[in-house]
């Protein structure tokens, strides 16, 4: 059967339901704002008492199912087939995957996140604050946070969708990895639920982005050219970085995001030797290496502490926090990645989209977490400012100590906006393509005014969580908050995505259809297209 390319149609099952649900969403922000925030309150305070020991179980579980595919004879399995050919180099690859998974949040956390572990440990564990016990907590911490687990929901979500759309030749949708659950009830009801839940929780997480690197940049610009903080602020920076990103996404994948992944994926790599070299490097090389010792040493007691006697808080609002934010992006990041990947082995996806950009988190947080360290102890006031001013101002007042200090700081709020245009960009084009008949073919672009649409709803969703925080919650508690919501139900669906894709890839002979030579040897039952099944050389609706 020929293939044609039509015209992507919006999915109304997916399309309107999430319209309309953030649309009153927004109306609700702006005419009842603490009732907004109360909400957020209620489904984060629930999820923390109730789930939390299950968010610090999977977290753990969706890297050792990694490490299995990785280290397994799983790992030389052909994404689109043995003859399948790759469509970008490693560098491009690896790039792209960088700046749209955690470059926003390495560029505000890098130092903020090490001084507030080593400042303020949890008083439970009897860490004395700003000791050396202290200093290795606080990069054991976030060695955990940053690295190899956050990619590791990623990557996993990115291996079932491949495999599903590649080997299995399933539509284009987060659902498919769902296929060995559900047969053809994904092509129903059920694929309809799943991916109007995975676009609910990946439009509250790119709004959470855009809040936070909305924060940064606005006290970036307030320091180095003193224009005002506030909600007016706010707006303009929200407004301009939508600009970019909407033209960077209506542009596509091959003229937006990996030419800006390219440029920007040097500029972090640049900003990190600059410290290096100027820092304190004995001290980054001396603390690095200790705490990530400590990190390997520690790893399971650190990433499934709970503290259910003592009762601390510290869990809540640290690592069960993270678990949700990463999860609210998984499934459509591993979406996004997908689309990179035909043509690679699971092994050679596993290390461009687990292992090296964990390792790029290992060396920027021991670079600016260990200077960030050594100029709290040298007495450079970081937390002080960050007491005054939020977490935001870290990175600036971080670089006062250093030569070019005002030029740095004006490369990483280009940074920051390039971040964040990359990472809304993928998700944008992801979103789109969800909600639209796009999704049926990985390589078909969805229409640019669906993109528009839904980076206005997102900037708009961002700019409302903010403004209804006020003076009830710090703007970057007031993000935590939004993305808790979104990822918490995500929790449940990737528990279900992680046993389909291990049972479609170690089953591979039943599910991968690349091992066929033709389809008169395929079940039926396997090859289910959106209410098309295709039996020997025949194809009928059904």
């Amino acid at each position: 059967m020929e293939n044609v390319k039509t015209k992507a149609k919006i999915r109304k099952a997916i399309f309107y339901p999430m319209s309309i649900i953030f649309v009153l969403a927004i109306l609700l922000g702006v005419v009842a704002p603490e009732a907004f925030l109360k909400g957020e309150q209620t489904i984060m305070g629930f999820a923390f008492k109730n789930f939390g020991w299950l968010f610090q179980i999977t977290s753990v579980l969706f890297l050792a199912v990694c490490a299995f595919f990785f280290f397994s004879k799983y790992g030389d399995i052909r994404f689109g087939g043995k003859d399948a050919k790759p469509t970008l180099s490693y560098w491009n690859w690896f790039a792209i995957t960088l700046c749209a998974g955690i470059a926003t949040g390495i560029l505000f956390w890098g130092t903020a996140e090490p001084l507030m572990h080593f400042t303020s440990p949890p008083p439970e564990l009897g860490i004395a604050p700003n000791s050396e016990a202290a200093a290795i907590f606080a990069m054991e911490t976030v060695f955990i946070h940053w690295t190899f687990i956050p990619y590791a929901m990623y990557a996993l979500a990115g291996l079932g969708i491949a495999f599903a759309i590649y080997n299995m030749k399933l539509p284009f949708r987060i659902s498919s990895t769902l296929y060995p659950i559900f047969g053809k009830k994904i092509n129903g009801s059920v694929g309809a639920v799943v991916d109007n839940l995975c676009l609910f929780a990946m439009f509250g997480g790119v709004a959470a982005v855009l809040g936070v690197g909305t924060l940064q940049i606005t006290i970036g610009l307030n320091k180095l050219a003193g224009i005002p903080k506030g909600k007016v602020t706010w707006i303009a920076v929200v407004t301009v970085m939508v600009v970019i990103f909407l033209i960077s996404s209506y542009s596509g994948l091959n003229k937006g995001i990996k030419w800006l992944s390219d440029k920007n994926s040097k500029i972090f790599l640049g900003i990190m030797a600059f410290i290096f070299i100027f820092g304190p490097t004995t001290f980054i090389l001396s603390l690095g290496t200790q705490g990530f010792g400590g990190f390997l040493n520690n790893f399971f007691t650190r990433t499934q502490y709970l503290s259910p006697i003592d009762g601390g808080l510290w869990p809540q609002w640290w690592p069960i926090v993270y678990w949700a934010f990463w999860l609210a992006y998984a499934p459509l990041e591993g979406m996004f990645f997908a689309l990179l990947c035909k043509g690679r082995t699971i092994r050679q996806f596993l290390m461009v989209n687990l292992i090296a950009p964990s390792i790029f988190g290992v060396l920027w947080f021991s670079v600016f977490g260990g200077a960030a360290i050594h100029g709290q102890l040298q007495g450079q006031g970081l937390m002080e400012a960050i007491q005054t001013n939020g977490f935001e101002i870290s990175i600036f007042k971080f670089l006062d100590a250093y030569p070019f200090g005002a030029a740095i700081s004006w490369v990483i709020i280009v940074a920051v906006i390039i971040s964040i245009v990359t990472l809304c960009d993928s998700m944008t084009s992801t979103i789109a393509s969800l909600s639209t008949t796009a999704n049926d073919d990985p390589t078909q672009e969805a229409p640019g005014r669906i993109k528009i649409f839904w980076g206005v709803a997102m900037a708009s969703m961002a700019i409302i969580n903010l403004i209804c925080a006020g003076d009830k919650v710090s703007g970057i508690d007031a993000t935590k908050q939004l993305a808790t919501l979104a990822g918490f139900p995500i929790l449940f669906f990737m528990i279900l995505l992680t046993y389909g894709t291990v049972k479609m890839i170690v089953n591979q002979e039943k599910y991968d259809l690349a091992y066929y030579p033709d389809t008169a040897h395929i079940d039926p039952e396997v090859l289910v297209i959106d209410n098309t099944s295709l039996s020997g050389s025949s194809t009928q609706s059904m």
